[in-house]
């Protein structure tokens, strides 16, 4: 009876201890104490008895003594330094440095608390402080999701000094990171844009019919241009043929109508369909807004989220960003009537009109041709329409079993199903563009460079 009375005061010393200071035995200590266990199955032997209380008591001190050891929660302090904004995707960096004010060398084990949606990379480093130092570390992170993160805290667990227990202690260290989609392509545009390389993001140079007579820049000569254009003067002082870049005259609109709905949640290279839609949506409005054209946005589900009016401008970007940093999808069938209905009482201008979605079902397929036909005439209506790679890989699957081949019949319905939708927007006016999600960005902006050139708006 006097051992379980001795088991039980020491179990509820380790509760308390867990529970209160955060301290926890180490393995050694575990098996430290698995020496007395084996010896206390022979307690009923008189003569060993004496040895198991000795033994029981020397482990009890021991660990006593390594307990008082333990480095305070005081001693430690954290902080952290982080970018406010980060990009969909990308790879983002933070520095973490902890800070020791005790008198003694410390291994340890440190855990940032960031969020898994921000994907921190290492998870858990090891780290020695060295009496009253400090010691920085990196973290990277690779951000999976949009939205804003609160970053309170860091994680840290100190040793004793014989390594029979260990402090959990929990770092007070404030940081926020917002998320927004993919910015860093914003920038490749426009370091491209200024050396004439934009092929390499695959948009193409587009022959405009007619002629614009606003200058916009200078250039250097390519064999696409008109000759009628070069500039002699700059050509003469550069020692390089330049010719002058024009642009339209009048602003033009464009409105976005983003579905974030439930067909909106698939994913395709790790990203939702509406985080691929956002991404080609801030792409085109950065190059339209540059072009001098003003933009707009409409997020809808069941319901209408956020709605933009169209302006022009580089401030109307930020208001882009910062209304799609945290629209996610949900899980609810899309209303496209309330869209429609909304976007027709608050434009009424000529707009450019940019339905992103996605159509699997003939219910939807059917609303989204009736809506988008009755833009046709007031309005110049582009309905994107994403693809599923998956029907495109089942058809293409070598058929080697019998169920890769029902598979690729399957499939190949859906994309014929798929093509006669497209054929019939085409056939009620309305412009259309079928597109695998990643490769959104640069279709897009050519789509609108071709409507730019052709004077369609």
């Amino acid at each position: 009876m006097t051992v379980l009375w001795i088991l039980a005061a020491v179990a509820a010393a380790l509760a308390a201890l867990a529970g209160f200071a955060r301290i926890y035995p180490h393995r050694p200590l575990i098996w430290l104490a698995v020496v007395p266990a084996v010896l206390s199955i022979g307690v009923l032997l008189p003569e060993l008895l004496l040895a198991t209380l000795l033994i029981d008591a020397a482990v009890i001190v021991v660990a006593l003594i390594d307990l008082v050891s333990l480095p305070p929660a005081g001693s430690f302090s954290a902080q952290r330094e982080v970018g406010a904004i980060a990009s969909l995707g990308k790879p983002h960096r933070a520095e973490l440095t902890i800070s020791h004010r005790g008198r003694l060398s410390r291994v340890v084990r440190v855990r940032d608390g960031i969020p898994q949606d921000l994907e921190p990379s290492p998870e858990e480093f090891t780290i020695r402080l060295d009496p009253v130092s400090r010691a920085t570390v990196e973290v990277r992170m690779k951000p999976r999701r949009r939205g804003a993160f609160a970053l309170s805290h860091t994680h840290l667990r100190a040793r004793s000094r014989w390594g029979l227990w260990q402090r959990q202690i929990v770092l007070p260290c404030r940081s926020h990171v917002s998320v927004y989609p993919d910015m860093h392509q914003l920038s490749e545009y426009a370091a491209l844009a200024r050396t004439n390389r934009l092929s390499l993001m695959g948009v193409r140079r587009t022959r405009r019919i007619g002629q614009d007579n606003e200058f916009e820049r200078l250039r250097d000569y390519t064999h696409d241009d008109n000759y009628k254009h070069i500039d002699w003067r700059s050509t003469a002082r550069r020692n390089k043929l330049t010719v002058k870049d024009f642009q339209a005259n009048q602003s033009q609109r464009i409105v976005f109508l983003v579905d974030c709905g439930r067909m909106m949640a698939n994913e395709a290279e790790g990203l939702s369909l509406l985080d691929h839609s956002l991404n080609a949506m801030l792409m085109l409005s950065y190059v339209a807004l540059r072009q001098g054209d003003q933009v707009g946005w409409l997020a809808f589900s069941d319901e209408i989220h956020s709605y933009l009016p169209p302006r022009g401008g580089m401030p109307q970007m930020n208001r882009l960003l910062h209304a799609s940093h945290d629209r996610f999808c949900r899980m609810v069938e899309s209303r496209y009537d309330e869209a429609f209905l909304y976007l027709g009482t608050k434009c009424h201008k000529r707009t450019l009109v940019v339905l992103v979605t996605s159509v699997i079902d003939e219910v939807n397929a059917r609303q989204i041709e009736r809506y988008l036909a009755r833009l046709a005439g007031r309005h110049l209506p582009l309905g994107v329409l994403l693809r599923d790679r998956r029907l495109f890989d089942a058809v293409e699957a070598p058929r080697n079993e019998e169920h890769s081949l029902f598979r690729a019949a399957a499939a190949a319905d859906i994309l014929t199903w798929r093509h006669q939708v497209l054929t019939d927007l085409t056939a009620k006016g309305v412009l259309s563009l079928d597109v695998f999600p990643e490769q959104l960005a640069a279709p897009l902006v050519n789509r609108y460079l071709e409507i730019k050139a052709r004077h369609l708006l």
